[in-house]
């Protein structure tokens, strides 16, 4: 064991351009915190074991022209073992640097190293910032700066086999992206990018120097803009920002490609810009910035390994990040997300006695990132008849199906019909998901999900995505989830619940109350309580902490819970409800997600002229015919519409002429040039006799 093992180094490890970038997310005190304890002027003991067995280590170093490089080294005889480390202080190398690479020339004395160890197969790594000590015939020794682990996040994992060369090794120029080079960056799924800093006022300070780190995402996530240009998503990683940071104060880069299929190396120099709010960000999944590298010169070392891999798996964060073919696809769909598309049913599961869940299939290049508790709009054929309804999704954004669940009601049409009549292969019209009510993974706060009956979509939806980011996150929301039903029977999603649970490992909670329990039903295994959900119940299950509540089932349920809240003290802004119907939540206090819009404040009209300019009519209103949505349906029109409340969007339509009041505000998102028409009514026209509009319907 090190003796210094618990003595990390005492001055910041951070220079400012890592500040720079870790104040911009607010963890510039986290990290500088965290980063004193697990940076360390030494290498733990594990660590030195780590980088001794190695058969191949990263090396990021600059040029005499200040150039950065990402460098490949490996043992004389392709084994491992050529790494030694005689105290936790130094490490030793027995290695010849591979002919025509930059790092042949720069293996000079005082020269700073930042070393990446990789262990591929277990997607484990280390880093090192190094001076080099002294080199010799047989290798260079090396002098520790600073050492620290890494997270497995992005790495693919793969096998490496050792092979015998067959072909001899060729060193070509680069001086511009070939085609050939740029199949290789296109299909990669891994690479290196080196780094540096050095403070002309500080030239001690243990955060300069050089730094090499891995960069992984699915084949594609890099893109090619020309022959001398790429642009990169940078994902959310460990706050270091030992890349970025080093971007910010010496815009430059060193890029390593390796091609495990082949052993060939492309080692790359350029120059790097950072992009923080380019538009492809909205459509690129997982990417919080963009950068781009510039070639300015480059090797290409062919047949230089003596290894091949075998690909294992994408890691999990990989997973659910995004390509730039994937980005453009989205960019595509966002463009017809007010169109209707078409999906297919390819699964129909029996959730409960009265609920189905049914599995949609949709193109990849149509279907839209959507946010946990959404909804989705389709058209149901029944009787000659087209009607069109809005179901809350009960899938997470991150699964590759839309999943709506759907509760049979005695006398619901569209419902009998789903749960009877809908078969996988069927075809369903769609629009793109929409609704206000949804969750926000990333925020610590614990939340309690209260669901009455079918109000159970969201929630399962909610915990289901907060579980999934986590992976990208590596951070947890705490959920409690308590669900009121009426018998065992009535359960939805019982041992997905389960599912659910156990892999959160503690995060989440899910109690049962139940009105009318069956006679076999065990309380305390079957469920967590009888009755109804009161204040008393939730003071036993909720231990005290400040929490978001969200609400979601019939009118009545939600108010009584609504209500209920109020009276144990949570504020009303910490309250939020999804309701679809005419009758929505009564808050004690309006809750607007915007301001008021001019037309929200003007009066309403007495008498109008209402000209729907797709159905090319003309039609007299007056105020007893209430909102625009109604009199559209009493004169035989059928408008899309979900909640009637303003709260989902799905009756916006543009308006072309003319000004609207509305009954109340809508919650939904709108443009000025669109009218929410199930709280819109016609506004009084101050210049003309005769007020007139004129709506797209």
């Amino acid at each position: 064991m090190s003796a210094h093992i618990n003595n990390p180094i005492s001055a910041s490890p951070f220079h400012r351009g890592e500040k720079q970038m870790q104040a911009q997310l607010g963890v510039s005190d986290k990290m500088e915190k965290f980063a004193r304890r697990v940076v360390r002027d030494h290498m733990p003991e594990q660590h030195r074991a780590f980088y001794q067995q190695l058969p191949f280590i990263l090396a990021g170093h600059i040029d005499d022209n200040g150039h950065p490089w990402a460098s490949f080294i490996q043992g004389a005889d392709a084994n491992g073992g050529f790494i030694h480390s005689p105290n936790d202080k130094s490490l030793t190398f027995t290695s010849q640097i591979i002919a025509g690479d930059p790092l042949q020339k720069s293996l000079t004395t005082n020269r700073h190293l930042g070393l990446l160890g990789i262990e591929l197969p277990t997607r484990r790594r280390n880093r090192l910032s190094t001076r080099i000590a002294s080199v010799n015939e047989q290798g260079f020794n090396l002098e520790v700066i600073q050492a620290f682990g890494n997270c497995p996040q992005y790495i693919q994992t793969r096998e490496l086999e050792r092979v015998t060369r067959k072909q001899p090794q060729e060193v070509i120029a680069v001086e511009h992206l070939t085609d050939e080079l740029q199949a290789l960056i296109t299909n990669s799924d891994t690479f290196f990018v080196a780094s540096h800093y050095q403070d002309e006022h500080h030239p001690d300070a243990v955060s300069n120097g050089a730094d090499i780190s891995h960069r992984g995402g699915k084949p594609g996530f890099i893109r090619v803009d020309n022959n001398h240009q790429l642009t990169i998503p940078d994902y959310l990683g460990n706050f270091h920002f030992n890349t970025l940071g080093n971007f910010l104060l010496n815009p430059k880069a060193g890029l390593l490609f390796v091609d495990f299929e082949h052993g060939h190396i492309l080692t790359l120099t350029g120059t790097v810009s950072i992009l923080v709010d380019d538009d492809s960000l909205t459509h690129f999944d997982g990417a919080e910035r963009l950068w781009t590298f510039t070639l300015t010169k480059g090797f290409l070392l062919k047949h230089a390994l003596p290894y091949r891999w075998q690909f294992g798996d994408y890691s999990p964060s990989s997973n659910i990040t995004g390509t730039w073919q994937a980005a453009q696809q989205r960019k595509h769909a966002e463009q017809r997300k007010n169109e209707w598309q078409s999906c297919v049913v390819k699964e129909v599961i029996q959730e409960s006695d009265l609920v189905k869940s049914f599995y949609l299939q949709v193109n990849a290049t149509d279907k839209l990132p959507f946010k946990a508790g959404q909804f989705l709009t389709i058209k149901i054929p029944i009787e000659n008849k087209t009607i069109i309804r809005t179901y809350t999704l009960s899938n997470a954004p991150g699964d590759n199906h839309y999943r709506i669940s759907v509760k049979r009601e005695s006398h619901g049409l569209c419902s009998q019909y789903l749960h009877d009549k809908l078969s996988v292969g069927d075809v369903l019209p769609y629009k793109a998901p929409n609704g206000s009510f949804h969750i926000a993974a990333e925020v610590p706060r614990p939340a309690v999900l209260i669901a009455g009956g079918i109000g159970i979509t969201p929630m399962i939806a909610m915990m289901r995505h907060v579980l999934q980011d986590s992976v990208r996150t590596r951070s947890m929301r705490p959920l409690i989830l308590i669900c009121a039903v009426k018998n065992l029977a009535q359960r939805s999603f019982y041992h997905e619940l389960q599912q659910l649970v156990a892999q959160a490992d503690g995060y989440f909670s899910v109690y049962w109350v139940l009105s009318q329990p069956e006679a076999h039903a065990t309380l305390g295994r079957d469920f967590h309580h009888q009755g109804y959900i009161t204040a008393p119940l939730l003071q036993q299950l909720l231990p005290l902490d400040d929490y978001d509540f969200y609400l979601c089932g019939p009118a009545v349920f939600m108010q009584a819970i609504y209500d209920l809240c109020l009276s144990l003290g949570v504020n009303d802004h910490r309250i939020m409800a999804e309701s679809f119907g005419p009758a929505s939540l009564q808050r004690q206090q309006p809750m607007l997600t915007k301001p008021l819009k001019t037309s929200a404040v003007l009066e309403s009209a007495q008498n109008a002229i209402v000209n729907f300019s797709n159905s090319e009519f003309e039609q007299a209103w007056s105020a007893d015919d209430n909102d625009l949505l109604t009199f559209a349906e009493s004169h035989g029109l059928s408008p899309e519409h979900g909640c009637r409340n303003g709260q989902c969007g799905a009756c916006k339509v543009p308006l072309l002429s003319g000004k609207v009041s509305y009954l109340q505000q809508p919650r939904c998102d709108y443009n000025d040039n669109e009218v929410v028409i199930c709280c819109a009514v016609p506004a009084n026209d101050q210049h003309d006799d005769i007020t007139k509009i004129s709506i797209e319907l």
